[in-house]
Formats: C-alpha cells, sequence, structure tokens
C-alpha cells in the first residue's frame, strides 16, 4: 500500500487531465454502466496481485510489453473456448459488449469503434483509407512513434510520400519542432501517444490543434496508453486512433481497436468490403427467397466505422476476455491505476541513477513506462534472471512498466538485483 503523501503526490501531476476525462466521458459511461450493472468501484485498493495468477516470489514489470490478463479476462476465454466445444442451448448470460466498454473508455461513440486484429492494421488501414500515396502534400511523424508504424511510413516514403519526421530532444518531441514542419499541404499527423521506448506522452489535443488549423487530420497508436492513461478522444479533438488488447487492456493478442470520429470517416475511402460492411444482407438464391434482379445477394452500407474497417468473424475467446478485461479496468478506474503507479515511477527514478543508470523518461512523465540507459545489457538480464525479474532489456536500455499487481517491495528487490 502506498502512504496517502504518495497517493497526493503522485494524483497531483494528473489532476487536470483526470478531471478533463471525467468530465467529457459521461456521456457515454451511462452506456457502459447499464451494459455492466455496476459503477465504477469507489477507492480500489492496490496492488491488484490476487487478482492475477503471478507465480510467487516472480516481479513481473515489463506490462509495456505484454500485460497478464487478469483471472476475470482469462476464465471468460476459456468459458468461450469451451462452449465452442460442446453443443448446449444458448444461454441467456449477459456479456459485456467490448466496443461500448473501450468507447466509454477514450469517450467516443460505440459507431465509432471498429475491431481489428491489431493496431498495425488499424494504422495501414487508415493510411490506405486515406490514400496517403496520392497525397498532394505530406504526412508528419517523429522519431519516438512506433518502429512498426515507421517502416510503414518510410515504404511509402519510397513511393513518393513526402515524409517528414521530427526528432526528439532531450528524449522528448518539442511542439515547436512539430510546428516548423507542419504546413497548410500537411494531409496527416502519425504519433504515438506514449513512446514504446521511454514513455513520452504526447499531448494530444495540441497535436490536433496545430492540425486542424493546417486542415489536416492526426492518427496516434494509443497501444501505451489506452487502459493506462486517461484518453478522451473528444476532448482532445482525436481522428484516428488504434490499439491491441493485449497491453495495457489486459487481454489476449489477436484482437484491438480502430477509433474513426464521425468527422474524420468523411475522408475514408472503402479499401475492403465483407458482410460487416453492410447492415443487413439478405440473399436470393433458395427457391423460397424473394427474387432480386440483378444480385443473388442484396444490401445495406454501413456508413459507421465497423461498415467502414471490419471485414468479417473475430475470435470469439478474445473477444471474451477483452469484454472481461475492460470490465475489470473500468472497476477500478483508469485514474486510479495512473495514480497508484506514480510512487514506483518515482522511486525508481530517484534510484537508478546511484546504481549507474541514466533515465532517458522526459521528468514529469506520468505514462505507465520509464526507461534507463545502460552499458550492458547481458549483464543486467543475468542479474534480473537470477532475480526472478521480468523485465524489458536491450544491449543498451532497461524499460521498466509497473501495474496494478506491482507495490514498492516489487521495486525494491529490482534495486537489489541491480546493486
Amino acid at each position: 500500500m502506498i502512504s496517502r503523501r504518495e497517493l497526493l503526490a503522485g494524483v497531483g501531476g494528473i489532476a487536470a487531465s483526470a478531471a478533463v476525462s471525467r468530465a467529457g466521458a459521461q456521456i457515454v459511461r451511462s452506456i457502459a454502466d447499464s451494459t455492466l450493472g455496476e459503477v465504477v468501484e469507489p477507492g480500489p485498493r492496490f496492488p491488484r496481485r490476487s487478482d492475477f495468477d503471478i507465480a510467487p516470489g516472480y516481479v513481473y514489470l515489463n506490462g509495456a510489453y505484454t500485460h497478464p490478463m487478469p483471472r476475470v479476462a482469462a476464465d471468460a476465454a476459456r468459458r468461450a473456448a469451451e462452449s465452442r466445444g460442446r453443443l448446449a442451448p444458448a444461454q441467456d448470460e449477459a456479456q459485456p459488449d467490448p466496443k461500448v466498454l473501450f468507447a466509454a473508455l477514450i469517450n467516443a461513440k460505440p459507431s465509432e469503434i471498429s475491431y481489428v486484429p491489431n493496431t498495425s492494421t488499424g494504422e495501414n488501414l487508415v493510411l490506405n483509407g486515406l490514400g496517403v500515396t496520392r497525397f498532394d502534400g505530406n504526412v508528419v511523424t517523429d522519431a519516438l512513434h512506433f518502429d512498426g508504424a515507421l517502416v510503414h511510413l518510410f515504404e511509402l516514403q519510397k513511393q513518393g510520400l513526402d515524409l517528414r519526421v521530427v526528432k526528439p530532444r532531450d528524449y522528448r518531441i518539442d511542439m515547436r519542432d512539430l510546428e516548423r514542419v507542419v504546413d497548410n499541404k500537411t494531409k496527416l499527423i502519425e504519433v504515438s501517444l506514449v513512446a514504446m521506448y521511454n514513455g513520452f506522452q504526447h499531448d494530444l489535443k495540441a497535436v490536433c490543434d496545430l492540425a486542424h488549423a493546417h486542415g489536416a487530420l492526426v492518427y496516434a497508436d494509443i497501444i501505451q496508453g489506452a487502459g493506462a492513461v486517461p484518453i478522451d478522444v473528444r476532448a482532445t479533438g482525436l481522428d484516428f486512433a488504434a490499439c491491441s488488447s493485449f497491453k495495457w487492456l489486459m487481454a489476449d493478442f489477436g484482437l484491438g481497436f480502430l477509433f474513426a470520429s464521425e468527422r474524420a470517416l468523411e475522408h475514408v475511402a472503402r479499401s475492403q468490403w465483407g458482410y460487416h460492411s453492410t447492415s443487413d444482407m439478405n440473399e436470393h438464391v433458395p427457391p423460397f427467397d424473394p427474387e432480386a434482379d440483378a444480385h443473388p445477394v442484396t444490401w445495406t452500407r454501413r456508413n459507421d466505422a465497423t461498415g467502414m474497417f471490419e471485414v468479417g468473424s473475430i475470435g470469439g475467446s478474445v473477444k471474451a476476455s477483452v469484454g472481461a478485461s475492460l470490465a475489470y479496468i473500468r472497476k477500478l478506474g483508469v485514474e486510479s491505476i495512473q495514480a497508484h503507479r506514480q510512487p514506483l515511477l518515482k522511486k525508481l527514478r530517484d534510484e537508478m541513477p546511484r546504481l549507474g543508470f541514466t533515465p532517458v523518461t522526459p521528468p514529469g512523465t506520468t505514462s505507465p513506462i520509464i526507461t534507463f540507459a545502460m552499458n550492458d545489457g547481458k549483464e543486467v538480464q543475468r542479474r534480473l534472471d537470477a532475480g526472478r525479474i521480468n523485465a524489458r532489456v536491450s544491449a543498451h536500455w532497461i524499460r521498466l512498466s509497473p501495474s496494478v499487481y506491482n507495490d514498492m517491495h516489487d521495486v525494491d528487490r529490482l534495486l537489489e538485483a541491480l546493486s
């Protein structure tokens, strides 16, 4: 448990953004409440280690890589898988609607949410739908953006895209540097809300205000933010966002979400079709079906995010896990999750430099990631393995990403292993 002073210190740094998020999200939270039949848990207690199947004596500080599923999500996935293995009457048990819960999480409308297999698919769908290689203009991004998306953008650059990449200063992206490369020919700004490398967090409202002032749109990769930091797409004016569910949404691989605002959808051309593209579809081949003059099927186009981006079926087990994990996150409250993390991150920032590690996460960052540079990744990995500690270790940096199941004892275990 953290002290009152530590809690207040953590909450103080996020008070403004949390207040905006809470106010804006009231529009859609009533929908989620009616879906769940419950409200946010008042004053949740941390850590939540018993909610997860974490082996005794094992410290996991790697949620930014892949987050373990809470027991309720794993159980939901198991039940869904088991139901596919038996023939039984349909159950009346209502399941949480993941689209409704995710929309409430980011203050969007459910009609603005589409399922995608993963974040990169969402990013590809947006850029394909916008036709960026046909732009008589440019796309702006930064060097802290997700590396997979940067590969995509640089490949499009080979096809003629005018791509402008802002480099970091002091491990952050300076808005003044973005302003220098954005002009009236900019069509899209593409960024990561939270940088996977060091946790730097963009001011999305400032980015969106800059883009919209020049007639451009904004796409944000939110995989390292959704479920970990408050997100309000209405307050920021965000146009597009995508994330997978296996990180801070605490579910399984194979399913994610693509947000497309109603305003931004007007700029998207359909790049794929399937039965999810329709609001109703009727066959006219069987003998007793009504005949149709032109086609063996008739349909009505869906013009929401689902109709624009989804094609076909998704996995039932992963959908069940996402529904349960989103309900779990909602009960705790993202603001409470974020506040719980702050004293842990502060101690890491204070103590790791004394052990020879250099912080490369900007001060004041409240995202779930803190990263340190060092010389010998192999030795660090050896020490962590000996201490039964899981963290992301590269050749010259270590990334630590605590979550709801961690406490100060886990931080002390890490520091002891590295000292």
